[in-house]
C-alpha cells in the first residue's frame, strides 16, 4: 500500500530552500571563485594548480564513494536522516569558514580544508535527496526536483552577486580586508558559509523525518547497516532499471563533476579571465541553469526523465566541444551558457527518475547508492583532465575527456526502461 505523500507547499518550499542554501558552496567554492583563486593565488603556478585541484576533487570523490552507501543504510536503519543531514551541514559550514585562512603557498592546508568541506557537502546531499520521494507526489516529482535545482541556482547566483559587490570589486576592499594577502577573495568563503548556515534553517524546522521506533544502539546500528548495505546492493541489482540508471550516471555525472570542478579554472587559464570576469561568467551560467532546471522540470513530467537526460547529454556534448575548440571569447560564452542551460535539467531529471524507481522505505539506501554512482568513478574525469593538461601543456586537451564521458554515459542510459522502473517501485 502506498503511503500518502504530503502535498502542502511548506515542506516543498523548505526542502527546496536547502538547495538555495547549499548551492552557494558549489557555485563559489567548487566551480568559480575559490577554484580559480586556488590555481592563481595559492598554487605555485596555474598548471600545477590545475593538477593539484584535480587531486583534491579526486580524493573527495573516493571518500564519498566509500561513505555514501554505508551512511545511507545507517540513516534508514536508525531513523537519523535529518540528524545526519545536520551534522554533515555543520561540518561543511565550518570547513568553508576555514578556507578563509590559507594564503599563497598554503597548498596542502587549503586542499585539506576543501576536501573536508566537499565530502561533508556531498554526504549532506545523500540525506537531503532522500527526502524527495516523501515530499513530492509521484506525478509532480520532476517539477519539485526541478524547482529545487532552479532555486539552488538562484541561490548560487545571488551569493555570487553579493560576493562580487561586497568583496571582489570594491577598491580598496571593504571591511578592512587586506588586498595584499588577497583577503577580499578569501573572504568570499565567509559569505558562503554564512549563507549556507542561514538559509538551511527552514529545512530543519519544517520538513519532517520518518520516525523509527526503538532505534538500535550505535554499535548494532553500524553492524546492521553493513548487513543492509550488502542486501541493498543485491536488491538494487534485482531492480534492473535502477541498476542501469545508476550505471549510466556513474559515467555521465563524472563529466558534469569535471565541468563544475574546472569551469572557473578553464576560463582563467585558457581565456585569461580575471576573478571579476569569472564571477560575472558564473552569474550568467547560474541564470541559464536556473531557467533550464525550472523549465525542463515540467518537460521531465511530460516526456519522462530518461528522455530529458538524453536531451541534456547531447546538448552538453555540443557545448563542451565548442568550449574546447573555440579561440573566441564570445563563442566560449555561448558554450558556457549552453552548459548552464543543460546541467541543471541533467541533475534534476536524474534525481527525479531515481525517485520514480525507488520503493517505499528504501529512499536513503537508494539515494546513498545514487551518491555512490555519482562519485565512484568521479576521480577519473578530474584526474585525466589534470594529467592531460600537464602532458599537453593546455587545458583544451584535458577538457575533451568530458565529451568521452558524456558519450559513454548516454549510450548506457539508452538501455534504461523507464516504464518498467516505475512499475517495479510500487509507487503507481
Amino acid at each position: 500500500m502506498q503511503k500518502d505523500t504530503p502535498t502542502t507547499r511548506s515542506p516543498i518550499w523548505a526542502w527546496a530552500t536547502y538547495d538555495f542554501a547549499n548551492s552557494a558552496f558549489t557555485t563559489l567554492v567548487v566551480t568559480f571563485v575559490y577554484a580559480a583563486f586556488f590555481a592563481k593565488g595559492i598554487a605555485p603556478d596555474e598548471t600545477t594548480g590545475t593538477d593539484l585541484w584535480s587531486m583534491g576533487i579526486t580524493i573527495s570523490a573516493l571518500v564519498i564513494a566509500v561513505l555514501s552507501p554505508f551512511m545511507g543504510a545507517m540513516a534508514d536503519r536508525g531513523g537519523y536522516r535529518k540528524r545526519y543531514l545536520g551534522i554533515a551541514t555543520i561540518i561543511c559550514i565550518l570547513a568553508t569558514y576555514g578556507l578563509f585562512f590559507p594564503q599563497k603557498g598554503d597548498v596542502w592546508f587549503a586542499l585539506s580544508l576543501f576536501v573536508v568541506a566537499n565530502v561533508a557537502f556531498e554526504m549532506a546531499n545523500v540525506f537531503y535527496n532522500a527526502f524527495l520521494p516523501d515530499i513530492a507526489p509521484p506525478d509532480r516529482i520532476g517539477r519539485v526536483s526541478g524547482f529545487g535545482w532552479a532555486l539552488g541556482y538562484i541561490g548560487g547566483l545571488l551569493c555570487l552577486v553579493a560576493g562580487l559587490f561586497l568583496f571582489v570589486q570594491p577598491d580598496p576592499p571593504l571591511f578592512g580586508l587586506n588586498a595584499e594577502t588577497d583577503a577580499q577573495f578569501r573572504a568570499t568563503n565567509l559569505l558562503v558559509a554564512t549563507w549556507f548556515a542561514l538559509f538551511s534553517i527552514p529545512m530543519f524546522l519544517l520538513v519532517k523525518d520518518e520516525r523509527v521506533e526503538n532505534p538500535p544502539p550505535a554499535r548494532q546500528l553500524i553492524r546492521e547497516a553493513g548487513q543492509d548495505l550488502r542486501r541493498v546492493f543485491d536488491e538494487i541489482k534485482t531492480y534492473r532499471q535502477v541498476f542501469r540508471l545508476l550505471l549510466a550516471r556513474l559515467v555521465y555525472n563524472d563529466g558534469l563533476i569535471t565541468i563544475f570542478g574546472f569551469g572557473g579554472i578553464y576560463a582563467t587559464v585558457v581565456f585569461d579571465f580575471t576573478l571579476d570576469d569569472v564571477i560575472v561568467f558564473g552569474i550568467a551560467l547560474n541564470l541559464a541553469a536556473g531557467a533550464g532546471a525550472w523549465a525542463m522540470g515540467y518537460l521531465d513530467d511530460r516526456i519522462g526523465g530518461k528522455t530529458t537526460i538524453l536531451i541534456s547529454i547531447v546538448g552538453l556534448i555540443a557545448a563542451t566541444l565548442l568550449a574546447a575548440s573555440t579561440e573566441s571569447v564570445a563563442w566560449f560564452w555561448v558554450a558556457g551558457i549552453g552548459v548552464g542551460l543543460l546541467a541543471g535539467p541533467n541533475q534534476s531529471a536524474s534525481r527525479s527518475l531515481l525517485g520514480r524507481f525507488t520503493p517505499e522505505m528504501k529512499e536513503n539506501e537508494f539515494y546513498g547508492f545514487f551518491a555512490f554512482s555519482g562519485k565512484f568513478t568521479a576521480f577519473l574525469g578530474p584526474l585525466l583532465l589534470g594529467k592531460m593538461t600537464l602532458l599537453f601543456g593546455t587545458m583544451r586537451a584535458g577538457i575533451v575527456v568530458v565529451v568521452v564521458l558524456f558519450l559513454i554515459g548516454g549510450a548506457l542510459l539508452l538501455r534504461v526502461d523507464e516504464n518498467e522502473g516505475i512499475e517495479g517501485s510500487g509507487r503507481v
